[in-house]
């Protein structure tokens, strides 16, 4: 009997499982670096911004590093560019533990972000993909996207809980262990090497040559950047910008009756109420994958991020509408991911779906530094958020212009069809 793996006909599969608890613990430790931003300032004295830029680097350098990994792992395997990443990624934490400059911080996040991108969804959403029949890819897709957003639920109330026992040094020790363990299950993730007999004939080249010549690669991969820039920015401004908010929390009561009594905690609750809506949101994308087309769905999610940011910066800010905010915003948050790794590989084969997804993701990140560093720039130069706010409301609109121009057929195919329509 033949060992060779094969697609799965069920949407559970012990890949798919594998592939869910490898992204959980890197996006567990991965969501937890803004805990220490107070840790490290306080133990050095140094300005927020030190650490700030550190993880905008962290960020750039996981967009850098996504497409390496991805052709590392359909050139030599999956699972060797998974160890590769995590050891890199434990390499990161545990030279962090140990720096006491910013410049040290700052350089060993660029490790701690290629460690991300090699545990993270450029590679593990490729096995995924070509582990998962046609039928379930989709949802398989969403599901394991699904688990990064439970890691940013779960990430921060751990590394907080640990910081109560131990010093935030040794926090970073546990956190390379927990990154290193995850290798204990590779042996289970297992996939096949390619999808159908076309693309065994196609090198990687060809393939990357084929997507550069087509225009709908670079609407994808331009239409993906204002995804990293709103969510970086979110994620990394959205708590201050709720902490600074003038407003009465007192006031409503119904707020005490969750433990929240300052702007502080309902900024803190802000991004787990998105993490939450953002499970619910990322499965509805995944079911919906299979029924409609993606460019469809996907400029209807950022129709509905640009709708939705431009009324609560038009909106006065009260508890209320931060948390309506969270929810909607968090519906949407990582819809797009197995939207638009689901588009890559509909239209250029599973083969080399990694590098092709690693190279979109990439412009992800760019966004990402970006809506970092702009924010915490354009702060300091104008004592708001609006400006930076409402640069991120026309990047989603551009986006959504660009999906809705996306053609979602194989370039082979699009051919032939424009071939007998003549």
């Amino acid at each position: 009997m033949s060992s060779t793996p094969v697609q799965n006909a069920r949407l559970f599969h012990p890949v798919l499982v594998v592939g869910c608890l490898i992204i959980l613990v890197s996006f567990s430790i991965r969501a937890t670096f803004g805990v220490f931003q107070i840790p490290i300032a306080e133990e050095f004295g140094w300005p927020r911004a030190e650490f700030s830029l550190a993880i905008a680097i962290q960020n750039l350098a996981w967009g850098f590093g996504q497409p390496i990994f991805g052709a590392v792992a359909e050139r030599i395997g999956d699972r060797k560019a998974i160890v590769f990443g995590a050891i890199l990624y434990a390499m990161g934490l545990l030279l962090s533990a140990g720096a006491t400059t910013p410049l040290e911080h700052q350089f060993y996040e660029v490790l701690v972000g290629f460690g991300i991108a090699g545990t993270g969804f450029g590679v593990v959403l490729a096995v995924v993909g070509r582990a998962s029949a046609p039928e379930h890819r989709s949802m398989a897709l969403a599901i394991t996207t699904a688990s990064g957003s439970l890691g940013q639920v779960v990430g921060p109330p751990v590394a907080e809980g640990l910081l109560r026992i131990m010093p935030w040094t040794s926090v970073f020790t546990v956190f390379a262990v927990c990154i290193l363990a995850t290798l204990l299950l590779l042996p289970w993730m297992k996939a096949p090497a390619m999808a159908n007999k076309g693309e065994l004939e196609e090198t990687m080249g060809e393939v990357l040559l084929k997507a550069f010549k087509d225009p709908t690669f670079s609407l994808i991969f331009f239409g993906f950047f204002s995804c990293g820039y709103q969510l970086a920015f979110i994620t990394a401004h959205f708590p201050a910008l709720i902490t600074e908010m003038s407003s009465d929390i007192a006031s409503e009561g119904w707020l005490a009756s969750l433990g929240i009594n300052s702007t502080a905690a309902l900024g803190a609750i802000s991004i787990s109420v998105i993490g939450l809506a953002n499970i619910v949101g990322t499965l509805t994308a995944g079911w919906a994958g299979n029924r409609w087309l993606r460019k469809h769905l996907l400029t209807g999610v950022y129709t509905g991020r640009t709708v939705v940011a431009a009324w609560f910066i038009l909106t006065p800010i009260s508890p209320t509408t931060v948390l309506v905010f969270s929810l909607l915003m968090g519906l949407l948050w990582l819809a797009t991911v197995p939207l638009t790794s689901g588009l890559i590989a509909h239209i250029y084969g599973l083969k080399y779906m990694g590098t092709l997804y690693g190279l979109v993701f990439m412009s992800h990140q760019v966004g990402s530094f970006l809506g970092v560093w702009l924010g915490g720039v354009l702060y300091d130069s104008t004592g708001s958020y609006t400006l930076v706010w409402w640069i991120g409301v026309g990047a989603g609109a551009f986006s959504a212009i660009l999906h809705a121009l996306v053609r979602e057929s194989p370039p082979e195919k699009a051919s032939l069809t424009n071939a007998a329509a003549a």
